[in-house]
């Protein structure tokens, strides 16, 4: 990309920048350009002003994705710092049974159950499990524990890649499975959440075994991503569990260079110190390969891949 390319902005534009320290896995090559917007503001004109054919790629907390070894193409965005990651909880209404939770994209899911649980405010404990943000909460219906985004959204709004704001309410999610039907892609930057009034401290006792559940089954501790494939269906439409499909197909523990299926959750893998990317995406596919051998199921990735591979 040229320089021409990209018009002028208020935050920073780094090119060549690593992508592997963002990300949970720590693997991963540069962005073309690593874009951190000033504000909203700062972003909507840099859309409006970037050239339709360079790609744009957002990356939250890198929680649940492999930035493949060759780097990606384009404008990489990331919502760094406070402006993007504030957690606003009203209850200016007193006497009303519910309570909005309004939360920027750039938000850990985890600091917006904390918010809530906080300000009494019941339905949004499961974000204690979910290590991502806001914006990746919308783009996926993330959840866990019983308990999806759908369940507790009521509207958002961001950006498209032209720069234009659009308002969705729940509704025009069509939520489904780790998955949302907008048609267009949308550069996320706020979302409200509905929840009930509660009692404080019986709200963040049920965040709180949320957490504990996390930690002791998941490698938390780990070089690691989120869930590695979804959950498929049975022949009558009935939720299996990956992990265990994993396990029955002999692949806990199993390593592909410096990549390990975890031995404490087999729908986890962990870069052992040295991992590349091309390792643990790798890795993924031999798992695919046993399952499908084994049970004669196709395991669907649920942790993004993007980029260019070496």
């Amino acid at each position: 990309m040229s320089e021409v390319d990209l018009p002028p902005v208020r935050g920073q534009l780094l090119r060549g920048e690593t992508l592997a320290p963002f990300t949970w896995f720590r693997v991963g090559g540069p962005a073309d350009v690593l874009f951190l917007p000033a504000d909203e503001e700062d972003l909507g004109q840099f859309l409006k002003a970037l050239p339709s054919h360079v790609p744009v790629t957002v990356l939250g907390v890198g929680s649940n994705v492999i930035v493949r070894d060759g780097g990606v193409e384009g404008v990489v965005i990331r919502l760094a710092g406070r402006q993007f990651a504030q957690v606003i909880v009203d209850l200016e209404s007193v006497d009303a049974p519910e309570a909005r939770v309004v939360a920027g994209a750039g938000a850990l899911d985890s600091m917006v159950a904390k918010a809530a649980a906080k300000g009494g405010v019941a339905g949004l404990e499961f974000f204690a499990g979910i290590p991502g943000t806001v914006g990746g909460a919308l783009t996926m219906n993330a959840g866990c524990y019983g308990s999806e985004t759908k369940d507790v959204l009521e509207a958002a709004w961001g950006f498209t890649r032209s720069g234009e704001k659009r308002t969705f309410g729940v509704g025009e999610f069509r939520f489904t499975y780790r998955h949302n039907a907008i048609e267009e892609p949308i550069i996320w930057m706020q979302a409200v959440f509905l929840g009930k009034r509660d009692d404080r401290a019986a709200v963040t006792a049920r965040m709180a075994e949320i957490a504990a559940k996390r930690e002791g089954s998941q490698p938390i501790r780990e070089k690691t991503g989120g869930s590695t494939f979804k959950n498929p269906l049975d022949a009558k439409g009935e939720k299996l569990s990956a992990w265990k499909l994993v396990d029955e197909a002999g692949m806990r523990g199993y390593r592909h260079g410096g990549a390990q299926v975890s031995e404490k959750h087999a729908n986890f893998l962990i870069n052992t110190g040295e991992a590349t990317a091309a390792d643990i995406e790798g890795l993924g596919e031999d798992v695919r390969t046993a399952v499908k051998a084994k049970h004669g199921i196709q395991l669907d990735w649920e942790i993004k891949r993007i980029g260019r591979t070496r």
